[in-house]
Protein backbone atom coordinates (compact mmCIF):
# COMPACT_ATOMS: atom_id res chain seq x y z
CA UNK A 1 0.00 0.00 0.00
CA UNK A 2 1.19 3.28 -1.10
CA UNK A 3 0.71 6.93 0.50
CA UNK A 4 -1.65 7.17 -2.28
CA UNK A 5 -4.34 4.63 0.08
CA UNK A 6 -5.99 7.91 0.96
CA UNK A 7 -8.69 8.66 3.94
CA UNK A 8 -11.21 7.04 5.78
CA UNK A 9 -14.21 8.35 7.16
CA UNK A 10 -14.75 5.07 9.61
CA UNK A 11 -18.65 5.05 11.14
CA UNK A 12 -19.47 2.63 13.74
CA UNK A 13 -21.22 3.06 17.22
CA UNK A 14 -19.64 -0.14 18.20
CA UNK A 15 -16.30 1.40 19.95
CA UNK A 16 -14.48 -1.99 20.11
CA UNK A 17 -14.91 -2.93 16.88
CA UNK A 18 -14.39 0.57 15.34
CA UNK A 19 -11.09 1.16 17.23
CA UNK A 20 -10.03 -2.74 15.79
CA UNK A 21 -10.81 -1.94 12.08
CA UNK A 22 -8.93 1.78 12.46
CA UNK A 23 -6.11 -0.71 13.17
CA UNK A 24 -6.72 -2.71 10.79
CA UNK A 25 -6.47 0.32 8.44
CA UNK A 26 -3.99 2.01 9.62
CA UNK A 27 -1.73 -0.96 9.02
CA UNK A 28 -2.81 -1.09 5.51
CA UNK A 29 -2.03 2.34 5.19
CA UNK A 30 -4.69 4.37 4.97
CA UNK A 31 -5.50 7.77 7.13
CA UNK A 32 -8.61 7.15 9.57
CA UNK A 33 -10.72 9.26 11.15
CA UNK A 34 -12.71 6.94 13.98
CA UNK A 35 -15.97 8.30 14.66
CA UNK A 36 -18.80 7.23 16.71
CA UNK A 37 -22.13 8.57 14.78
CA UNK A 38 -23.26 9.28 11.66
CA UNK A 39 -23.91 13.34 12.96
CA UNK A 40 -19.74 13.21 13.32
CA UNK A 41 -19.28 12.10 9.91
CA UNK A 42 -20.65 14.85 8.29
CA UNK A 43 -18.94 16.95 10.33
CA UNK A 44 -15.95 15.61 8.74
CA UNK A 45 -17.21 15.12 4.75
CA UNK A 46 -17.85 18.36 2.55
CA UNK A 47 -17.34 18.62 -1.37
CA UNK A 48 -13.74 18.64 -0.77
CA UNK A 49 -13.26 15.76 1.13
CA UNK A 50 -10.91 13.63 -0.45
CA UNK A 51 -11.15 9.91 0.91
CA UNK A 52 -13.88 7.19 1.12
CA UNK A 53 -16.91 6.57 3.58
CA UNK A 54 -17.23 2.77 5.72
CA UNK A 55 -20.39 2.88 7.68
CA UNK A 56 -22.69 0.65 9.21
CA UNK A 57 -25.74 0.66 8.42
CA UNK A 58 -27.58 0.05 11.86
CA UNK A 59 -26.64 2.85 14.24
CA UNK A 60 -29.32 4.61 17.08
CA UNK A 61 -30.21 8.40 15.20
CA UNK A 62 -28.86 8.39 11.65
CA UNK A 63 -28.66 5.55 10.19
CA UNK A 64 -26.02 4.43 7.79
CA UNK A 65 -28.50 4.59 4.74
CA UNK A 66 -29.66 8.41 6.09
CA UNK A 67 -25.83 9.23 6.06
CA UNK A 68 -25.70 7.86 2.77
CA UNK A 69 -28.17 9.65 1.85
CA UNK A 70 -27.16 13.03 3.17
CA UNK A 71 -23.56 12.65 1.65
CA UNK A 72 -25.08 12.22 -1.85
CA UNK A 73 -26.57 15.43 -1.71
CA UNK A 74 -22.97 16.87 -0.77
CA UNK A 75 -21.15 15.10 -3.19
CA UNK A 76 -22.63 11.74 -5.21
CA UNK A 77 -19.17 10.95 -6.58
CA UNK A 78 -17.86 10.33 -2.67
CA UNK A 79 -17.49 6.46 -2.51
CA UNK A 80 -20.00 5.18 0.55
CA UNK A 81 -18.96 1.75 1.92
CA UNK A 82 -21.61 0.11 4.08
CA UNK A 83 -21.07 -2.56 6.44
CA UNK A 84 -24.25 -4.66 7.01
CA UNK A 85 -25.74 -7.53 9.28
CA UNK A 86 -27.25 -10.32 7.80
CA UNK A 87 -30.94 -8.92 7.96
CA UNK A 88 -30.03 -5.89 5.72
CA UNK A 89 -28.51 -7.48 2.86
CA UNK A 90 -31.55 -6.38 0.97
CA UNK A 91 -30.95 -3.03 2.25
CA UNK A 92 -28.04 -2.74 1.15
CA UNK A 93 -28.21 -3.77 -2.59
CA UNK A 94 -31.02 -1.72 -2.66
CA UNK A 95 -28.81 0.76 -1.84
CA UNK A 96 -26.15 -0.01 -4.49
CA UNK A 97 -28.46 0.47 -7.43
CA UNK A 98 -29.26 3.86 -5.45
CA UNK A 99 -25.04 4.48 -5.96
CA UNK A 100 -23.52 3.04 -2.81
CA UNK A 101 -20.23 2.29 -3.66
CA UNK A 102 -20.34 -1.30 -1.80
CA UNK A 103 -21.45 -3.23 0.98
CA UNK A 104 -19.87 -5.71 3.20
CA UNK A 105 -21.64 -7.88 5.30
CA UNK A 106 -20.39 -9.00 8.75
CA UNK A 107 -18.73 -11.13 9.47
CA UNK A 108 -16.30 -10.10 7.26
CA UNK A 109 -12.51 -10.69 6.62
CA UNK A 110 -9.86 -7.40 6.97
CA UNK A 111 -8.55 -8.39 3.31
CA UNK A 112 -12.17 -7.58 1.45
CA UNK A 113 -12.52 -4.35 3.50
CA UNK A 114 -8.96 -3.42 2.38
CA UNK A 115 -9.06 -4.55 -1.29
CA UNK A 116 -12.66 -2.67 -1.61
CA UNK A 117 -11.04 0.69 -0.27
CA UNK A 118 -7.97 0.19 -2.56
CA UNK A 119 -10.71 0.29 -5.50
CA UNK A 120 -12.70 3.06 -3.97
CA UNK A 121 -9.73 5.19 -2.75
CA UNK A 122 -8.16 5.32 -6.25
CA UNK A 123 -11.99 6.20 -8.11
CA UNK A 124 -12.04 9.13 -5.44
CA UNK A 125 -8.64 10.36 -6.19
CA UNK A 126 -9.23 10.23 -10.07
CA UNK A 127 -12.60 12.07 -9.66
CA UNK A 128 -10.32 15.22 -7.23
CA UNK A 129 -7.56 15.26 -9.67
CA UNK A 130 -10.27 15.49 -12.90
CA UNK A 131 -12.02 18.29 -11.38
CA UNK A 132 -9.03 19.94 -10.28
CA UNK A 133 -7.92 19.79 -13.86
CA UNK A 134 -11.13 21.45 -15.15
CA UNK A 135 -10.64 23.71 -12.57
CA UNK A 136 -7.38 24.67 -14.15
CA UNK A 137 -8.55 24.24 -17.82
CA UNK A 138 -11.12 26.27 -16.77
CA UNK A 139 -8.70 29.27 -16.28
CA UNK A 140 -6.27 28.87 -18.91
CA UNK A 141 -5.45 31.52 -20.78
CA UNK A 142 -2.38 33.01 -22.59
CA UNK A 143 -1.98 35.11 -19.76
CA UNK A 144 -1.77 32.92 -16.96
CA UNK A 145 2.14 32.73 -16.08
CA UNK A 146 4.88 30.70 -14.56
CA UNK A 147 1.86 27.93 -13.10
CA UNK A 148 3.66 26.59 -9.91
CA UNK A 149 3.08 26.66 -6.48
CA UNK A 150 6.96 25.47 -5.50
CA UNK A 151 8.96 27.42 -3.33
CA UNK A 152 11.26 27.75 -6.36
CA UNK A 153 8.28 28.78 -8.65
CA UNK A 154 7.38 31.28 -6.07
CA UNK A 155 10.70 32.95 -5.70
CA UNK A 156 11.06 33.15 -9.39
CA UNK A 157 7.57 34.76 -9.86
CA UNK A 158 8.48 37.64 -7.00
CA UNK A 159 12.04 38.32 -8.38
CA UNK A 160 10.17 38.99 -12.22
CA UNK A 161 8.33 41.47 -10.40
CA UNK A 162 10.88 43.37 -8.64
CA UNK A 163 13.35 43.36 -11.83
CA UNK A 164 10.73 43.85 -14.11
CA UNK A 165 10.98 47.69 -14.57
CA UNK A 166 14.87 47.73 -13.85
CA UNK A 167 17.33 48.45 -16.63
CA UNK A 168 19.22 45.37 -16.19
CA UNK A 169 20.60 43.00 -18.33
CA UNK A 170 19.57 39.39 -17.41
CA UNK A 171 21.15 35.76 -17.37
CA UNK A 172 17.92 32.47 -17.52
CA UNK A 173 19.88 29.28 -16.76
CA UNK A 174 17.60 26.32 -17.22
CA UNK A 175 17.15 22.73 -18.98
CA UNK A 176 15.72 22.29 -22.35
CA UNK A 177 12.07 23.00 -22.27
CA UNK A 178 11.82 24.60 -18.49
CA UNK A 179 10.36 27.66 -19.81
CA UNK A 180 13.12 30.22 -20.37
CA UNK A 181 11.51 32.14 -23.00
CA UNK A 182 8.24 32.68 -21.24
CA UNK A 183 10.45 34.50 -18.04
CA UNK A 184 11.85 36.45 -20.70
CA UNK A 185 8.12 37.89 -21.95
CA UNK A 186 7.15 37.62 -18.56
CA UNK A 187 9.88 40.65 -17.93
CA UNK A 188 8.93 42.31 -21.08
CA UNK A 189 5.52 42.44 -20.42
CA UNK A 190 5.38 43.07 -16.42
CA UNK A 191 7.76 46.04 -16.85
CA UNK A 192 7.55 49.46 -18.22
CA UNK A 193 8.79 47.73 -21.45
CA UNK A 194 5.59 46.13 -22.61
CA UNK A 195 4.74 48.94 -25.49
CA UNK A 196 7.95 48.11 -27.62
CA UNK A 197 8.95 44.95 -29.13
CA UNK A 198 10.08 41.93 -27.71
CA UNK A 199 12.25 40.71 -29.92
CA UNK A 200 13.95 36.94 -29.84
CA UNK A 201 16.78 35.18 -31.70
CA UNK A 202 18.07 31.93 -31.46
CA UNK A 203 21.61 31.96 -31.76
CA UNK A 204 22.03 28.38 -31.94
CA UNK A 205 19.30 27.81 -35.25
CA UNK A 206 20.87 30.52 -37.38
CA UNK A 207 24.03 29.82 -39.71
CA UNK A 208 27.36 32.32 -38.86
CA UNK A 209 26.96 33.65 -42.22
CA UNK A 210 23.41 34.78 -41.41
CA UNK A 211 23.23 35.83 -37.53
CA UNK A 212 25.48 38.73 -38.01
CA UNK A 213 23.16 40.19 -40.06
CA UNK A 214 20.28 38.84 -37.98
CA UNK A 215 21.41 41.05 -35.10
CA UNK A 216 22.89 43.94 -36.24
CA UNK A 217 21.23 44.54 -39.70
CA UNK A 218 22.95 45.88 -42.88
CA UNK A 219 23.13 48.52 -45.48
CA UNK A 220 22.15 48.08 -48.85
CA UNK A 221 25.35 46.33 -50.88
CA UNK A 222 26.80 45.67 -47.61
CA UNK A 223 27.21 41.85 -49.09
CA UNK A 224 25.99 39.61 -51.93
CA UNK A 225 22.69 39.41 -51.94
CA UNK A 226 21.82 42.80 -49.29
CA UNK A 227 19.69 44.65 -51.95
CA UNK A 228 18.63 46.97 -49.81
CA UNK A 229 18.59 48.17 -45.97
CA UNK A 230 17.85 45.74 -42.86
CA UNK A 231 17.23 46.85 -39.35
CA UNK A 232 18.91 44.55 -37.24
CA UNK A 233 17.24 42.48 -34.14
CA UNK A 234 19.11 44.83 -31.89
CA UNK A 235 18.32 47.87 -33.16
CA UNK A 236 14.82 46.47 -33.63
CA UNK A 237 14.27 45.61 -30.33
CA UNK A 238 15.12 49.35 -29.15
CA UNK A 239 12.89 50.75 -25.86
CA UNK A 240 11.62 47.25 -25.88
CA UNK A 241 13.60 43.60 -25.26
CA UNK A 242 15.71 41.56 -26.77
CA UNK A 243 15.80 38.10 -25.72
CA UNK A 244 18.85 35.66 -27.15
CA UNK A 245 17.94 32.00 -26.86
CA UNK A 246 20.97 29.60 -26.29
CA UNK A 247 23.77 32.21 -25.93
CA UNK A 248 26.75 30.15 -25.28
CA UNK A 249 25.71 28.84 -29.63
CA UNK A 250 26.76 32.61 -30.32
CA UNK A 251 29.86 32.17 -32.45
CA UNK A 252 33.44 33.91 -30.75
CA UNK A 253 33.50 36.43 -33.23
CA UNK A 254 30.05 37.45 -32.23
CA UNK A 255 30.37 37.67 -28.90
CA UNK A 256 33.26 40.45 -29.28
CA UNK A 257 30.61 42.84 -31.38
CA UNK A 258 27.85 41.61 -28.65
CA UNK A 259 30.11 42.60 -26.03
CA UNK A 260 30.72 46.15 -27.28
CA UNK A 261 26.90 46.94 -27.77
CA UNK A 262 26.09 45.60 -23.96
CA UNK A 263 29.00 48.41 -23.36
CA UNK A 264 28.24 50.88 -25.02
CA UNK A 265 24.56 50.76 -26.07
CA UNK A 266 24.81 51.37 -29.82
CA UNK A 267 25.27 49.34 -32.88
CA UNK A 268 27.19 49.30 -35.89
CA UNK A 269 24.93 47.85 -39.10
CA UNK A 270 27.35 45.83 -41.62
CA UNK A 271 28.32 48.25 -44.32
CA UNK A 272 27.77 51.31 -42.72
CA UNK A 273 30.05 53.37 -40.40
CA UNK A 274 27.38 54.88 -38.87
CA UNK A 275 26.67 54.36 -34.86
CA UNK A 276 23.26 54.15 -33.66
CA UNK A 277 22.24 54.30 -30.04
CA UNK A 278 20.09 52.12 -28.45
CA UNK A 279 18.17 51.65 -25.66
CA UNK A 280 18.76 48.22 -24.88
CA UNK A 281 17.48 45.43 -22.50
CA UNK A 282 18.84 42.16 -22.97
CA UNK A 283 17.59 38.67 -21.46
CA UNK A 284 19.73 35.60 -21.79
CA UNK A 285 18.99 32.22 -22.05
CA UNK A 286 21.52 29.30 -21.70
CA UNK A 287 20.83 25.51 -21.03
CA UNK A 288 24.46 25.37 -19.72
CA UNK A 289 26.14 27.14 -16.49
CA UNK A 290 27.92 29.60 -17.90
CA UNK A 291 29.63 30.30 -14.64
CA UNK A 292 31.78 27.28 -14.60
CA UNK A 293 34.67 27.36 -16.82
CA UNK A 294 34.46 23.45 -17.92
CA UNK A 295 30.90 23.68 -19.37
CA UNK A 296 31.53 27.53 -20.82
CA UNK A 297 33.50 26.20 -23.66
CA UNK A 298 34.78 28.97 -25.96
CA UNK A 299 31.63 31.46 -24.03
CA UNK A 300 34.07 34.46 -23.63
CA UNK A 301 34.24 35.27 -19.79
CA UNK A 302 34.24 39.31 -19.83
CA UNK A 303 30.80 38.71 -21.64
CA UNK A 304 29.28 36.28 -19.29
CA UNK A 305 29.68 38.89 -16.19
CA UNK A 306 28.50 41.57 -18.49
CA UNK A 307 25.62 39.57 -18.90
CA UNK A 308 25.09 37.94 -15.22
CA UNK A 309 23.69 41.38 -13.63
CA UNK A 310 20.75 39.11 -12.42
CA UNK A 311 20.86 35.41 -13.02
CA UNK A 312 17.38 33.65 -12.75
CA UNK A 313 17.75 29.61 -12.18
CA UNK A 314 14.07 27.83 -13.42
CA UNK A 315 13.95 24.32 -11.96
CA UNK A 316 13.64 21.03 -14.45
CA UNK A 317 10.28 19.78 -13.78
CA UNK A 318 11.28 16.60 -11.88
CA UNK A 319 12.25 18.92 -8.98
CA UNK A 320 8.93 20.71 -8.77
CA UNK A 321 6.73 17.33 -9.15
CA UNK A 322 3.68 19.25 -7.15
CA UNK A 323 3.41 21.67 -10.08
CA UNK A 324 2.83 18.88 -12.66
CA UNK A 325 -1.03 18.29 -12.30
CA UNK A 326 -1.50 21.82 -12.67
CA UNK A 327 0.70 22.11 -15.46
CA UNK A 328 -0.79 19.32 -17.08
CA UNK A 329 -4.45 20.64 -16.34
CA UNK A 330 -3.52 24.06 -18.03
CA UNK A 331 -2.37 22.32 -21.19
CA UNK A 332 -5.38 19.68 -21.59
CA UNK A 333 -7.39 23.12 -21.59
CA UNK A 334 -5.25 24.95 -23.93
CA UNK A 335 -5.15 21.88 -26.20
CA UNK A 336 -8.66 20.74 -26.15
CA UNK A 337 -9.52 24.26 -26.95
CA UNK A 338 -7.38 23.99 -29.99
CA UNK A 339 -8.47 21.13 -30.81
CA UNK A 340 -12.18 21.75 -30.31
CA UNK A 341 -12.68 18.93 -28.45
CA UNK A 342 -14.03 18.44 -24.59
CA UNK A 343 -11.29 18.48 -21.72
CA UNK A 344 -10.55 14.84 -21.66
CA UNK A 345 -10.87 13.00 -18.42
CA UNK A 346 -7.58 11.55 -16.76
CA UNK A 347 -7.74 7.79 -16.41
CA UNK A 348 -5.12 5.74 -13.97
CA UNK A 349 -2.66 5.53 -16.73
CA UNK A 350 -2.40 9.23 -17.87
CA UNK A 351 -2.46 9.53 -13.74
CA UNK A 352 0.35 7.24 -13.12
CA UNK A 353 2.48 8.63 -16.32
CA UNK A 354 2.33 12.09 -14.67
CA UNK A 355 3.33 10.85 -11.30
CA UNK A 356 5.85 8.22 -12.82
CA UNK A 357 7.56 9.75 -15.63
CA UNK A 358 10.83 11.72 -15.13
CA UNK A 359 9.99 14.52 -17.40
CA UNK A 360 13.29 15.21 -19.10
CA UNK A 361 11.86 17.56 -21.58
CA UNK A 362 10.55 19.59 -18.62
CA UNK A 363 8.08 22.02 -19.57
CA UNK A 364 7.77 21.36 -23.13
CA UNK A 365 7.72 17.63 -22.75
CA UNK A 366 4.37 17.99 -20.71
CA UNK A 367 2.82 20.02 -22.71
CA UNK A 368 3.15 17.54 -25.83
CA UNK A 369 1.73 14.76 -23.71
CA UNK A 370 -1.29 16.91 -22.52
CA UNK A 371 -1.83 17.20 -26.64
CA UNK A 372 -2.04 13.90 -26.89
CA UNK A 373 -4.33 13.11 -24.13
CA UNK A 374 -6.57 15.54 -25.47
CA UNK A 375 -6.40 13.77 -29.05
CA UNK A 376 -7.81 10.57 -27.30
CA UNK A 377 -4.32 8.95 -26.94
CA UNK A 378 -2.53 7.73 -23.38
CA UNK A 379 1.06 7.03 -22.62
CA UNK A 380 0.96 3.78 -24.53
CA UNK A 381 -0.36 5.11 -27.67
CA UNK A 382 2.87 7.59 -28.44
CA UNK A 383 3.47 5.53 -31.56
CA UNK A 384 0.17 4.67 -32.57
CA UNK A 385 -0.68 8.21 -34.72
CA UNK A 386 1.66 7.87 -38.13
CA UNK A 387 -0.76 6.12 -40.35
CA UNK A 388 0.28 2.35 -41.89
CA UNK A 389 0.92 4.09 -44.89
CA UNK A 390 2.19 7.20 -45.47
CA UNK A 391 -0.13 9.38 -48.09
CA UNK A 392 1.06 9.97 -51.91
CA UNK A 393 2.47 12.94 -52.10
CA UNK A 394 -0.34 14.23 -54.44
CA UNK A 395 -3.10 12.90 -52.03
CA UNK A 396 -5.33 16.15 -50.65
CA UNK A 397 -5.72 17.25 -47.61
CA UNK A 398 -9.51 15.61 -46.91
CA UNK A 399 -7.43 12.45 -48.16
CA UNK A 400 -4.67 12.81 -45.74
CA UNK A 401 -7.00 12.79 -42.74
CA UNK A 402 -9.42 10.65 -43.95
CA UNK A 403 -5.99 7.85 -43.76
CA UNK A 404 -5.30 9.20 -40.24
CA UNK A 405 -8.62 8.97 -39.02
CA UNK A 406 -9.30 5.66 -40.13
CA UNK A 407 -6.25 4.55 -38.62
CA UNK A 408 -7.02 5.92 -35.37
CA UNK A 409 -10.07 3.34 -35.68
CA UNK A 410 -8.02 0.78 -36.38
CA UNK A 411 -6.29 1.16 -33.29
CA UNK A 412 -8.92 1.68 -31.14
CA UNK A 413 -10.78 -1.46 -32.86
CA UNK A 414 -7.15 -3.36 -32.38
CA UNK A 415 -6.39 -1.94 -28.22
CA UNK A 416 -9.69 -3.17 -27.36
CA UNK A 417 -10.41 -6.77 -29.08
CA UNK A 418 -13.10 -5.63 -31.86
CA UNK A 419 -15.34 -4.17 -28.98
CA UNK A 420 -17.20 -1.81 -30.96
CA UNK A 421 -18.81 -0.36 -27.42
CA UNK A 422 -15.08 0.20 -25.68
CA UNK A 423 -13.70 1.62 -29.55
CA UNK A 424 -16.45 4.18 -29.44
CA UNK A 425 -16.07 5.23 -25.41
CA UNK A 426 -12.41 5.48 -26.23
CA UNK A 427 -12.90 7.93 -29.27
CA UNK A 428 -15.38 9.56 -28.30
CA UNK A 429 -17.24 10.02 -31.12
CA UNK A 430 -21.34 9.01 -31.29
CA UNK A 431 -22.28 5.72 -32.50
CA UNK A 432 -23.84 6.69 -35.57
CA UNK A 433 -20.76 8.85 -36.50
CA UNK A 434 -18.31 5.88 -35.74
CA UNK A 435 -20.56 3.37 -37.68
CA UNK A 436 -20.69 6.01 -40.33
CA UNK A 437 -16.87 5.76 -40.59
CA UNK A 438 -16.35 2.55 -41.08
CA UNK A 439 -18.57 2.02 -43.76
CA UNK A 440 -16.77 4.89 -44.85
CA UNK A 441 -13.44 3.47 -44.55
CA UNK A 442 -14.06 0.52 -45.38
CA UNK A 443 -13.14 -1.05 -41.83
CA UNK A 444 -14.95 -4.29 -40.25
CA UNK A 445 -15.04 -4.47 -35.82
CA UNK A 446 -15.04 -8.42 -36.59
CA UNK A 447 -11.45 -8.52 -38.16
CA UNK A 448 -10.19 -6.99 -34.91
CA UNK A 449 -12.03 -9.86 -32.53
CA UNK A 450 -9.87 -13.29 -32.36
CA UNK A 451 -6.45 -11.64 -32.49
CA UNK A 452 -7.55 -10.66 -35.89
CA UNK A 453 -5.45 -7.99 -37.72
CA UNK A 454 -2.19 -8.43 -35.76
CA UNK A 455 0.09 -7.14 -38.66
CA UNK A 456 2.70 -4.48 -37.21
CA UNK A 457 2.72 -1.49 -38.06
CA UNK A 458 5.83 -0.79 -41.03
CA UNK A 459 5.80 2.89 -39.68
CA UNK A 460 5.89 4.01 -36.38
CA UNK A 461 6.19 7.86 -34.65
CA UNK A 462 4.78 10.15 -32.56
CA UNK A 463 3.25 13.50 -32.66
Amino acid sequence: MTDRSGLVALVDDDADLLHATKQLLELAGFTVAALDAAEAALGVVDGNFEGVVVSDIRMPGMNGLQLFDRIKAIDPDIPVILVTGHGDVDLAVAALKDGVYDFIPKPYAGDRLVEALKRASEKRRLVMENRRLREVAAQAADGLPLIGEAPAIRRLRETLRQIADMDVDVLVEGETGTGKEVVADLLHRWGRRRAKPFVALNCGALPETVIESELFGHEAGAFTGAQRRRIGRIEHSSGGTLFLDEIESMPPALQVKLLRVLETRSVTPLGSNETRRVDLRVVAATKVDLGRPDRRGDFREDLYFRLNVVTLLIPPLRERRGDIPMLFGHFLGKASERFGRPVAKVNAAVSDHLQSHAWPGNVRELAHFADRVALGLGPDDETKVVPTRLPEPEATLPERVGLYEAELIRDALRDHGGDVRSAIDALGVPRKTFYDKLKRYGIAASEFRNGGDQDAHPIRGSI
